[in-house]
């Protein structure tokens, strides 16, 4: 027996060594693989400069220059639509072209004493897309124009309104705009090492930067950059152009029947704009459908047989914008698809925060490792080299803790004091305790947006409209009280999931937690002053502002008045039947979002329910135009996929850029009382026949 055990045993040894070496040469491939693909490897010889250095004069000019581009466009796609594609890609690039311009230029000069990093690129990006965000936080195109007179007209409830002033605006944001930012920074290190969120959008961004600093990346940005300039000039030149036969309603490019009169007549037409071609380029395919399904189930089916039913589920002769007739079944519709697949993702992504937090901190116990933010263990041998390095750059700056919690307390403080006198109708106690609850509800935000990069402010929003709208009651201001308080939970939770993403950036680029954090400081003081003076521009030179006719309906206003009235005063006001078909779609919406989820994988063909309600109140004609952008893409990845994913964004941000700054112009036109010289109107053979009749006679 015992010769047997030893000749066992010597196998035993000889498969231990065999298994040792193959251990060791499987270490050496994957260190030889990691070191190809390293990105830190490519920057190590770079000096990394420290938090101040990142933050240059240059930067914060080139930041303010892009944040009043960048308001302007995300001013327009609020007041148009709502769909606000992300423009972290065109702020990066675009910051990198100013500043290595600037930088190249001083160079030749011989007065270059900084060279342009990586990481004062992200602050740049962090600085112009913090700034942008407030003009959608800001509420300019939902909670804040839904307080006009304008708009509780519209709504037929003009007892509680509140209209848009510039002074009150500022100060509303400035008191509620850094709350957020303060109620997150204590967790930076349990999101961003502890936990390894990925934040797509931010490590997406990240990658984006990177690569710009990499020689072979400066050349296919320069690349980027001069096609970006051409479409942006092209855009500008063709909003420009069509400018000149707009003199009056339903005149123009934006009026032509591309596909026939009566589907003209039910809002499905192309309207030439670049800005939704672009946009529809940047979105994902299924937005796209979704958008354009929206519309043909409302406007091409529901309306016209709503329509059949005048004089039987709602009086003959309302006016098309009466909520008591067909515009009552658009609005209250739409608002049920919204609110079932904000309630089955807040649901969704709440669920997956606190399963993903459970496991992540049973991991940490098994480990005997708690997710303390002071906590420091950069040099973890199963770390890779990148990852050693920007864990021991991002814990290298910390931001204390008491100066996040004492800055809370303090803006907290502030803002109690202040906002009852913005809004008499809310009352300290309903701000004390949405700020009690703020932290946790911003954490659950900023966590849930790193698992699935889906931030649910709009969500988190429309549950301070009913809640506080509830407490508050008809009788003392509910609708403006809830409106506010939309505000004040929408600005803090949207802004805790920028800076978490931002926080993600700076990791991945080594740019420090220090100056991201002062950038997005700075970006939000810009926002607080240019978003609300931009929308002032809009509001002043378009006076039809916010009605479903004007060129800027904004849709979402009236939804969030009408969501704000349905909290106070409940179901009393709506037409016949339509509570009913509310409650089939919000339904509806759940059930799809549920089998969109069961499907796994192929669930990425089911349609979402938010992008298909916003046509069911404004109509479909920008899905046409977002499809043509979806075509234009997919043809050209049919074509040359490696030119399409290089070009594709450049392209679209071009489209978008352009067209939207040509609304500065177009809008100090209007306030200087031009008007476009020539009206292009489309009728039908028989109506120009009545019209050669009556001009001939």
């Amino acid at each position: 027996m015992a010769p047997n055990e030893n000749v066992d045993n010597g196998f035993e040894s000889l498969d231990y060594v065999d298994d040792e070496q193959k251990l060791h040469h499987e270490e050496r491939t994957k260190l030889r693989e990691e070191e190809e693909i390293s990105v830190e490897r490519v920057f190590q010889h770079q000096l990394v400069p420290s938090w101040r250095n990142q933050l240059t004069l240059r930067a914060f000019v080139v930041s303010f220059l892009l944040s009043i581009l960048f308001s302007f466009i995300v001013m327009k796609l609020n007041l148009t639509t709502g769909i606000i594609p992300s423009l972290n890609v065109s702020a990066g690039l675009l910051g990198f072209f100013f500043v290595k311009t600037w930088t190249k230029f001083l160079e030749k000069s011989g007065m270059l004493r900084q060279p342009f990093t990586r990481q004062e690129n992200t602050v740049i990006q962090t600085c112009v897309v913090a700034s942008s965000g407030i003009a959608f936080s800001g509420g300019f195109g939902s909670y804040l124009l839904a307080m006009s007179e304008r708009e509780a007209k519209i709504a037929s409830d003009s007892s509680d309104f509140k209209d848009p002033r510039l002074g009150w605006m500022i100060a509303f944001l400035f008191v509620v705009s850094f709350l957020g930012l303060f109620s997150v920074v204590p967790l930076r290190r349990i999101m961003i090492i502890d936990f390894k969120l990925t934040y797509p959008s931010g490590t997406a961004t990240a990658h984006l930067i990177n690569s710009f600093h990499t020689p072979l990346g400066a050349k296919l940005a320069k690349k980027q950059v001069n096609v970006l300039g051409k479409f942006f000039s092209l855009s500008f030149l063709w909003g420009f152009f069509q400018w000149f036969y707009t003199a009056a309603d339903e005149c123009g490019f934006q009026a032509f029947p591309s596909l026939g009169l009566k589907a003209y007549e039910n809002k499905f037409f192309f309207d030439f704009s670049a800005i939704y071609v672009g946009v529809g380029m940047i979105c994902p395919y299924i937005i796209n459908i979704s958008v354009l399904l929206g519309g043909i189930i409302s406007w091409g089916l529901m309306w016209p047989l709503i329509k059949n039913q005048e004089g039987h589920w709602y009086a003959i002769g309302l006016g098309d914008g009466d909520l008591h007739g067909i515009q009552g079944y658009r609005v209250f519709i739409a608002i049920a698809l919204i609110l079932g697949d904000g309630l089955y993702n807040f649901v969704k992504v709440l669920t997956h925060t606190l399963l993903g937090l459970f496991n992540q901190i049973r991991n940490k116990q098994r480990e005997n490792v708690l997710p303390v933010a002071d906590q420091d263990s950069p040099s973890s041998p199963q770390l890779s080299f990148d990852d050693r390095r920007r864990t021991q750059l991002f814990l290298k700056d910390q931001i204390p803790t008491w100066f996040a919690v004492g800055g809370y307390v303090a803006i907290a403080s502030i803002s109690t004091a202040t906002l009852p006198h913005i809004f008499p109708q809310l009352k300290w106690y309903y701000i004390l305790v949405i700020y009690l609850i703020a932290p946790t509800l911003a954490f659950c935000n900023a966590y849930g947006c790193g698992l699935t990069d889906w931030s649910l402010a709009s969500t988190y929003g429309k549950l301070a409209i009913f809640t506080i709208g509830a407490w508050a009651g008809a009788s003392h201001g509910g609708v403006l009280a809830s409106l506010a308080a939309c505000g004040v939970m929408m600005n803090i939770v949207s802004t805790a999931s920028d800076l978490m993403q931002d926080f993600k950036t700076g990791y991945l680029t080594l740019a420090s937690p220090r100056s991201m954090f002062v950038s997005q400081i700075f970006g939000t003081i810009m926002g607080c002053v240019i978003s609300p003076c931009v929308f002032w521009i809009f509001y002043k030179a378009f006076p039809d502002l916010g009605t479903h006719t004007s060129e800027y309906p904004a849709p979402y206003a009236s939804v969030y008045r009408n969501m704000a009235i349905l909290g106070v005063q409940g179901f009393k006001s709506l037409p016949k039947h339509c509570l009913l078909l509310c409650y089939i779609f919000f339904a509806a919406a759940i059930a799809v979002n549920l089998i969109k989820d069961l499907l796994g994988k192929r669930g990425r063909f089911v349609p979402l329910p938010m992008a298909m309600a916003i046509p069911f109140y404004i109509g479909p004609y920008f899905a046409i135009d977002m499809c043509v952008g979806s075509l234009i893409l997919y043809v050209w990845e049919k074509i040359n996929k490696a030119k399409a994913d290089a070009f594709g964004p450049a392209v679209a941000s071009g489209l978008i850029c352009g067209d939207g700054i040509w609304t500065l112009p177009a809008s100090i036109l209007a306030l200087a009382g031009v008007k476009p010289p020539i009206c292009m109107k489309f009728l039908s053979r028989a109506t120009n026949v009545r019209v050669d009749k009556f001009l001939g006679n």
